[in-house]
């Protein structure tokens, strides 16, 4: 039988009686959440949940918030929330879902996504890095780079090529790596705001159990779509309240300070505006689409969406502030945890807007995905589809 909005709150309220966020130790309370099935209630029974309508997570989430309950910072643990679980989920065995989950929920062990290659960014499929069967393990070596967040992960999810004699589509598989594990070699990428919290990511002889293998050898490439459709949504998809967001942060620098409209600005700020808000419903109706089943093409859309008006909004910031806009409060060499988009000045904003449509997918690469998955358009002549890998030109 489903739980109810209404058994849920009777649980929430037992759990806070026994678990008083005032003095229960922060890491304690969360993993006590994970373990009565109060963490992500669509999970199945005993990994944190208790298969429960996903549309019901708010009401557990807003209880918990209502009562000061610590959160389980979802911003430096997104990766893990929003590409390992689901594809751990699916397709993981018991023993990896049992292992993995709870850690990764409680943020006691942080992700990362080892994914794009200097020789193959936005065409994940050319991929190189080797990973070699060695009995029980896997000898993996190559070079990953654009990992955010590398240098505080325990763990990463990683494609790898296993068959060089098939196309490129065939012939990979996708491991859980130990970010800890000897071979591994972070170094950080310096971005064009000063700070680095990307990094490249050297893999030179790592030895990966095939324990921690996820899903059929050779079948990377379909457990990595879970992974991809899951990261679009995760990036596009995150819905704000009503002008959260950048759109509110340029909005209320117009209405504090009136010395600085003109009209052309006025209009350009209304449709930023509506745009916003068109993104915001969007994002809501993908949202309720996710609770009947897996995600699909259309959090492309979203992904492309919320780069274009990201951009948009920080380059009419600049402009609607002038000098002023153009000030940068410190280029010291930083490696963030997270991206600090409100909590800086304008400047540092429209710098880092611009990854937004190279990060998580870049717009030429998800235009194709809706031409072809959502709209149904023919698809784009590719004429390495049956070349093996090894025979392809690089």
């Amino acid at each position: 039988m489903t739980v109810t909005a209404e058994e849920l709150t009777g649980q929430v309220t037992e759990f806070l009686a026994a678990h008083d966020p005032k003095t229960t130790d922060r890491m304690e309370f969360l993993r006590a959440r994970y373990d009565a099935g109060l963490a992500w209630i669509h999970f199945p029974a005993g990994l944190g949940g208790q298969d429960a309508p996903r549309a019901l997570q708010s009401v557990v989430d807003g209880l918990f918030a209502d009562a000061g309950a610590p959160d389980n910072n979802p911003r430096r643990i997104g990766i893990g929330l929003g590409m390992a679980a689901p594809t751990i989920l699916a397709f993981g065995t018991p023993e990896q879902r049992e292992r993995f989950l709870r850690p990764l929920w409680t943020g006691d062990e942080v992700w990362c996504q080892l994914f794009s290659e200097p020789g193959a960014g936005s065409d994940l499929a050319a991929l190189g890095t080797r990973a070699v069967r060695d009995g029980d393990d896997w000898i993996v070596t190559g070079q990953k780079v654009w990992t955010s967040g590398a240098h505080e992960s325990q763990w990463a999810i990683l494609v790898t090529r296993t068959d060089p004699d098939v196309p490129k589509h065939q012939g990979m598989t996708y491991f859980m790596c130990d970010m800890t594990a000897p071979g591994v070699e972070v170094r950080p990428l310096r971005q064009i705001t000063g700070e680095a919290e990307f990094n490249e990511v050297f893999l030179t002889e790592v030895r990966i159990p095939d324990t921690q293998r996820l899903g059929a050898v050779g079948e990377g490439w379909k457990v990595a779509q879970t992974t991809l459709m899951n990261e679009r949504v995760a990036i596009g998809g995150h819905v704000q309240p009503r002008e959260g967001g950048l759109v509110g942060i340029v909005a209320k620098t117009w209405r504090e300070r009136p010395e600085l409209r003109t009209p052309e600005l006025r209009d350009r700020l209304v449709q930023r505006w509506v745009e916003a808000e068109s993104l915001r419903l969007a994002g809501t109706r993908l949202r309720q689409q996710l609770t009947a089943g897996a995600p699909g093409p259309e959090g492309s859309a979203m992904k492309v969406a919320f780069s274009e008006l990201n951009q948009a909004l920080t380059g009419l910031e600049v402009e609607l502030l002038g000098e002023e806009g153009l000030a940068y409060d410190d280029w010291s060499f930083r490696r963030p945890a997270i991206v600090d988009f409100t909590g800086r000045e304008a400047g540092y904003r429209y710098l880092r807007a611009k990854g937004n449509s190279i990060e998580g997918g870049t717009s030429e690469v998800l235009r194709n995905i809706i031409a072809e998955r959502v709209l149904g358009l023919p698809s784009e002549p590719r004429v390495d589809k049956d070349v093996a890998w090894k025979d392809l030109p690089r």
